[in-house]
């Protein structure tokens, strides 16, 4: 039995003993670090080749950077169809596919009014900035959140979004519903608008804009190539019988004077040039400046689309020096941003993601020249030859209401009327369509679970289905094989190069590295919601990339 002094001092000793162990307190931490600003970067029409077909000749503060510096998503894509403007821009900010958000393309026939609806048209508001009908948009018909809008409503509306694009729905859908403001450019006189449904009155700053003709001052030298022609050896001879002319010139070849001819607007040709992004360019650093963009209390988000790469590679195609010199412009253009972001927020006080509301098909000439398989698939001659066989087959009357976004809209109440099934008529249709070898198969929208299509590809399908917008009968075509023109290229499909496209982030809270495990464009608003913990669009679909948060 130990004395009681002993019992005193042990009992002293482990009780110092557990206080001498226990963790000390840190006082709390009460705010979580988020950047000041988010910068999303949309390139129209940019497929994910670019970043390297071109790269050597990028400059070191551009792509170069991006890639370099920030987390490179090699294998990105879209994961529906049809793969167009509207439809790429909801998606990258909403996290979402059409099938969910309504954006089902850049325009859809409205079986309830029976007529064609654009994507962003709203014939409630007023164009602000001009005399025109430019203005009447608004994101109305865009069913769900925005990345951008998510974080208005996490911080009470005290962050400042701003959406810009030389393209109306390139500017509003980015922006979302919330947004302080989206600017778009008219090519009437070469202003910047927006709609009141943003504001009764343009900013000063963008008044002050207006005045200063940019436009009129980028068209004055003509479009010269930057580099000594002979040096771009990524691109095809210039002058391709396959390649588009611009407005008023003879033939699709440097120089291109751009200079004023009866009954062309100059100010609508800059869109198809690198002039286009470099005004764009411009505007957005004015919005940074003069909207005070990362200088609150709260994160600020600038969305910024440049659409003239859009304009320039469906004119020439990807293989022509007319694209190989917009994207060299393009470089210096995200250069110049990306220095003045860290000139005015500081390095690494601001986050950047880069991609694509889609890719591009080379021009079938330039294939067929080649001697691989391509072409173009005659819509028209197709629609006319399902009509004829329609009433052969069922008698008189107008079975098909619309065409658009490669679907076939019927009448239904035609169908009613005749007593006659969809899948009557869907048979003869589907083998009308089967005898051109260029359709790769004729998809039945109401029952896609029915369809002989891959499942890789059926999903595609699915995702971009929206019973209340979208058609009934889908058309397919070979890869190559597009609905277009003789001249030019465009896009839509399914494919890969139409499916494949850049995503880079870099920045605040952004680590160095690259993945090539699959990603898709849904991915992206999630993401961005991980880094700035938010929650993610109401829409969302996609899950956040793994590796992007350092």
């Amino acid at each position: 039995m130990l004395p009681k002094i002993s019992l005193s001092i042990l009992f002293f000793f482990v009780l110092t003993t557990a206080f001498a162990q226990k963790p000390k307190t840190t006082t709390a931490q009460t705010t979580l670090a988020k950047p000041k600003l988010v910068v999303g970067i949309v390139v129209d029409q940019m497929r994910y080749d670019y970043l390297y077909r071109y790269y050597d000749k990028y400059t070191s503060g551009g792509f170069k950077r991006l890639m370099n510096e920030g987390f490179n998503c090699r294998n990105n894509h879209y994961d529906y169809a049809p793969t167009v403007t509207a439809a790429g821009h909801a998606a990258i900010f909403t996290g979402s596919v059409p099938a969910v958000d309504g954006i089902i393309g850049n325009e859809w026939f409205d079986q309830k009014y029976n007529r064609s609806v654009y994507c962003v048209e709203d014939s409630t508001v007023k164009t602000v900035g001009a005399n025109s009908k430019a203005g009447l948009m608004s994101p109305k018909n865009l069913l769900v959140s925005t990345i951008t809008d998510q974080l208005k409503i996490a911080n009470a509306h005290q962050s400042k979004t701003i959406g810009i694009a030389l393209k109306d729905r390139g500017a509003i859908l980015p922006a979302g519903h919330t947004a302080n403001g989206a600017y778009w450019f008219d090519s009437k006189d070469g202003s910047w608008i927006t709609s009141s449904f943003y504001m009764n009155d343009l900013p000063q700053w963008v008044k002050d804009f207006n005045a200063k003709k940019m436009p009129q001052k980028y068209m004055v030298e003509g479009w010269k190539t930057l580099l000594p022609i002979e040096q771009y050896t990524e691109s095809s001879i210039d002058n391709q019988p396959y390649e588009s002319k611009l407005a008023g010139e003879t033939n699709p070849v440097f120089p291109h004077e751009l200079v004023a001819r009866a009954g062309v607007n100059l100010l609508e040709v800059i869109r198809t040039t690198p002039f286009g992004n470099t005004l764009t360019k411009d505007f957005a650093l004015a919005a940074l400046e003069n909207e005070n963009l990362g200088k609150g209390s709260k994160t600020d988000f600038l969305t910024v689309s440049f659409s003239s790469t859009d304009y320039v590679g469906h004119s020439f195609g990807p293989n022509s020096i007319e694209v190989e010199d917009t994207y060299l412009r393009l470089d210096k253009d995200i250069a110049e941003m990306l220095a003045t972001l860290d000139k005015t927020l500081g390095k690494n006080n601001y986050v950047v993601f880069l991609s694509a509301d889609h890719g591009v098909a080379d021009i079938p000439g330039f294939w067929q020249n080649n001697k691989l398989p391509a072409g173009i698939f005659d819509r028209s001659k197709a629609l006319t030859e399902i009509k004829t066989a329609l009433k052969s087959a069922f008698g008189e009357g107008e079975f098909v209401r619309a065409e658009d976004n490669s679907q076939i809209y019927l009448n239904h109440a035609l169908l009613n009327e005749k007593k006659l099934s969809f899948s009557q008529v869907y048979e003869v249709v589907r083998e009308t369509l089967l005898q051109h070898d260029e359709v790769a198969d004729v998809v039945d929208l109401h029952n896609l679970g029915n369809t002989t299509l891959p499942n890789y590809q059926l999903n595609f399908i699915k995702n971009g289905y929206n019973p209340k917008r979208s058609g009934d009968i889908s058309v397919v075509l070979n890869p190559s094989w597009f609905s277009g023109y003789k001249t030019g290229t465009t896009h839509g499909s399914l494919y890969r190069y139409d499916t494949h496209v850049p995503l880079l982030f870099f920045g605040w809270g952004v680590k160095a590295g690259e993945t090539t495990s699959r990603t898709n464009i849904s991915d992206i608003a999630p993401t961005v919601a991980d880094l700035l913990n938010i929650l993610e669009p109401n829409g969302s679909v996609g899950g956040v990339i793994s590796g992007v948060k350092r």
